[in-house]
């Protein structure tokens, strides 16, 4: 038995009471879902900046009412301090997922990306430490390793930020070392790499790579890959992600707390493969794209090359992805194409 299914079990068994902030995002509402499912307590905290109250629909309609009404919501913003306390009482287990994502964002408005991802961290990371949660699992990046040249990437070798993003993420990481030192807060942070599924918003300026495409293709609009599409990326199915947050908040190891850990696949896609891919797997759903890709200038603030070791996680929480980027192309796609065709 994995280690994430005995964890399944003995939440099952023993329910706790959760804080996802940003619930009504990606991430957040795939964490939601596989809360409820295990028949868990879940608080969530959002503002509605880049979540959407109809993620917060479908997961109910996936989930059985009983579940449902394990889940109260809280509309607030983590730049509110007061926010975070009423969040974090009589909580268990922080999932602090709430932040302004995005490379471009950051370098079009850092002050709103400094403000929301470090001060709003911080206000977490203390309202968490004064309500004595028993762990506060956090939302880092991989956008921290910066120009280390490096593959793969390994959690103690970073290199100069790239983004005001990348060193809003960098900051979280040392601040939740220094509560570890200062107070014997726990806390875990799980470095994502792209991160895809569904309910990744298409839409917006700021849109990932994966769901602007998928969109552009059922619509038959034009794809752009920037750069000449030999880039690559270690894209990370949301199943695998949520997997990580449930064991860093879980564990038991002693060893595994106040750590970092890369969250991936530990494999490389260039957006080339990822283009066809893509279109490959909308074909298997009924959506013919027939257009080239139109390429364009290199994206500001982007690493030419990603791909992560993930053998920490592995050794230390029992991480074990289970979606490859195929598998995860594939459930992927099915979605979209109910959502958006």
């Amino acid at each position: 038995m994995t280690q994430y299914k005995k964890t399944q079990q003995d939440l099952i068994a023993a329910p706790k009471t959760w804080l996802v902030t940003g619930v009504a995002g990606f991430i957040g509402s795939n964490l939601l879902e596989t809360l409820l499912k295990l028949n868990q307590t879940v608080v969530g905290l959002d503002n509605f900046a880049t979540g959407y109250q109809k993620n917060l629909d479908e997961v109910q309609g996936l989930v059985s009412s009983e579940q449902w009404q394990r889940f109260s919501f809280i509309e607030g913003d983590i730049r509110s301090f007061a926010d975070c306390q009423k969040a974090c009482s009589g909580i268990d287990y922080v999932l602090h997922q709430a932040a302004l994502g995005s490379v471009p964002r950051s370098l079009a408005d850092p002050i709103t990306t400094n403000d929301v991802n470090i001060s709003g961290f911080l206000n977490m990371l203390t309202a968490a430490r004064d309500a004595e949660v028993k762990s506060f699992t956090y939302a880092a990046s991989s956008s921290t390793y910066g120009d280390h040249p490096g593959l793969p990437k390994v959690e103690y070798k970073i290199g100069k930020p790239l983004s005001p993003y990348a060193v809003t993420k960098y900051v979280n990481e040392l601040y939740a070392d220094v509560f570890a030192r200062s107070y014997g807060f726990k806390s875990v942070g799980l470095r994502y790499f792209n991160v895809f599924g569904r309910r990744q918003d298409p839409d917006g300026a700021y849109a990932a790579v994966i769901p602007k495409w998928t969109a552009a293709m059922i619509k038959n609009d034009t794809v752009f890959i920037n750069g000449d599409g030999d880039t690559s990326r270690d894209f990370c199915y949301i199943e695998n992600t949520v997997q990580a947050n449930i064991l860093a908040a879980t564990t038991q190891n002693s060893e595994a707390i106040n750590q970092v850990y890369n969250v991936a696949i530990g494999d490389r896609t260039t957006l080339n493969e990822l283009f066809n891919a893509i279109k490959s797997a909308l074909a298997d759903n009924g959506v013919t794209y027939e257009q080239e890709p139109t390429y364009r200038d290199f994206r500001p603030g982007d690493v030419r090359h990603s791909q992560a070791d993930v053998s920490k996680a592995n050794s230390l929480l029992g991480y074990e992805p289970k979606f490859n980027i195929s598998q995860g192309i594939d459930e992927a796609m099915a979605w979209y194409v109910r959502k958006l065709k």
